[in-house]
């Protein structure tokens, strides 16, 4: 199907007034648009989350996304660090996360009169076994128009691309909480020392004339893993300049780099019977 006839599909999904759990990310964004454009501006609240998890670099686009395309957007705090489960950081942590944000979103909807609240979750969340804040959606009968259409990634960039959205083609950005280790607490120092050293690392590739499409600092304790693009592996371990950036972010441990990959951490722990 061309992304022409998908997008009509998408729009279509939208007879009601909505607020959309929004990141910033290519799939909220994606759902955002078509939100505006079903219904108008002035039908659609736009909600992000901020909490010591959003990464601080994120704030800036996702505001101006919104900004362009005239919806109202609200910024509250959510505190998913006061949820125990949240902290012990197993590999249900998501649907704790997930959990009070819609919430917040859901209550925000309210004040404003609106009852729909939608996320962008998609086909192939759907399919990733380690997605347990999906959950967490469907217990409060959330809208996932991606999904429910039966949108993979592919079909978000073809269709952000057809409407000529900045969001087309930008990476992954999952919340800092997914970089730390299972087991491992997560703390508001954990959170901004990974933030920290993804700006520092980033910052250090650009003063060599790189960049990495995918860039992730795992914390894995005392020590933290780089994931960057593949081809950039040899350099970057060859060079030393991004893994001493990252230590001097508060990294005491050794730090590693690697090639990277998505969801590397939920694989460990399943490999180590920790699911």
């Amino acid at each position: 199907m061309s992304a022409e006839l998908l997008g009509e599909r998408l729009v279509a999904r939208f007879p009601h007034p909505v607020a959309v759990a929004y990141s910033g990310g290519a799939d909220s964004a994606l759902v955002l648009a078509a939100a505006a454009r079903a219904l108008g501006p002035e039908a659609v609240l736009a909600v992000t989350a901020i909490s010591a998890s959003y990464p601080a670099a994120e704030l800036r686009p996702a505001a101006e996304f919104a900004r362009a395309l005239g919806v109202e957007h609200a910024l509250p705090q959510t505190h998913e660090l006061d949820v125990p489960g949240y902290r012990a950081n197993g590999t249900d942590r998501c649907y704790f996360c997930k959990s009070e944000v819609i919430d917040v979103v859901a209550a925000l909807a309210r004040e404003r009169g609106i009852t729909r609240v939608a996320t962008g979750t998609n086909a192939d969340d759907a399919r990733d076994r380690f997605r347990p804040g999906i959950r967490a959606g469907d217990e409060r009968n959330v809208d996932a128009p991606l999904r429910e259409l039966g949108f993979t990634k592919a079909d978000v960039r073809a269709v952000s691309h057809a409407w000529g959205l900045p969001t087309w083609a930008k990476p992954a950005s999952p919340c800092l909480a997914s970089r730390v280790r299972h087991g491992i607490e997560v703390t508001p120092f954990r959170l901004s020392r990974i933030d920290r050293a993804e700006t520092a690392a980033r910052a250090a590739l650009a003063a060599r004339g790189l960049a990495s499409l995918d860039l992730r600092v795992r914390d894995l304790g005392d020590g933290a893993r780089v994931e960057l693009d593949a081809g950039l592996v040899a350099d970057v371990s060859a060079a030393g300049a991004v893994r001493t950036a990252v230590a001097a972010a508060g990294f005491e441990g050794e730090v590693t780099v690697a090639p990277f990959s998505s969801g590397a951490l939920s694989r460990e722990a399943a490999a180590l019977g920790r699911d």
